[in-house]
């Protein structure tokens, strides 16, 4: 079984993710001993959103043309409105994405990140939690749509909202400690 110690995970955001939604699952990560690497889609700052207005801007360690799904252990995908919206209609953010699905690693994704499953054909036939406005997204695509704080399908792990982050983060751990997740290919 790999250890969390032993992990590297990738958060793919830009510009507009929710701030705690990125923030925290990085801090408690790499707590929990995983290296964790922040990707844009250029590499450059990105800056997130905080409830009701801008919020910090937060370092980035690689663009996303850099990244290679075989450093990783797994893949976090933070929520907010702007971020997955921004993301879901760039077609390297959807090709990273269903690579990560396809190698059977852990994906993530919290908020409105399920947006981002949807669009690169992974919910269907999957229970999905999210926040509650895309809730019929999640039903239109297939996925059997969840009203709990974390649910996890085959090394999918998807959450509700920032109020749910602790149990989404210890989701992460112990899906990345189970080691690879053999799914169908997207």
């Amino acid at each position: 079984m790999p250890k969390i110690t032993e992990a590297k995970i990738l958060i793919l955001a830009t510009n507009g993710f929710e701030q705690a939604e990125l923030e925290v699952p990085r801090d408690k990560l790499r707590e929990a001993g995983a290296t964790v690497d922040v990707a844009s889609l250029d590499g450059q700052k990105i800056k997130g959103w905080d409830k009701t207005d801008w919020g910090q801007e937060v370092d980035v360690d690689k663009a996303l043309d850099d990244v290679r799904v075989t450093d990783y252990d797994a893949l976090v995908l933070p929520g907010g409105q702007i971020n997955p919206d921004l993301l879901r209609v760039e077609p390297e953010a959807i090709a990273l994405i269903k690579e990560f699905n396809n190698a059977g690693k852990v994906i993530a994704a919290i908020c409105h990140a399920p947006w981002l499953l949807i669009e690169a054909g992974l919910v269907s036939g999957r229970e999905v939690t999210s926040y509650k406005s895309i809730s019929t997204d999640v039903q239109n695509a297939g996925g059997n749509w969840k009203d709990v704080e974390v649910v996890s399908d085959n090394g999918i792990v998807t959450s509700r909202n920032p109020g749910d982050l602790e149990a989404f983060c210890k989701k992460i751990v112990e899906e990345v400690q189970e080691g690879r997740h053999d799914r169908k290919a997207a």
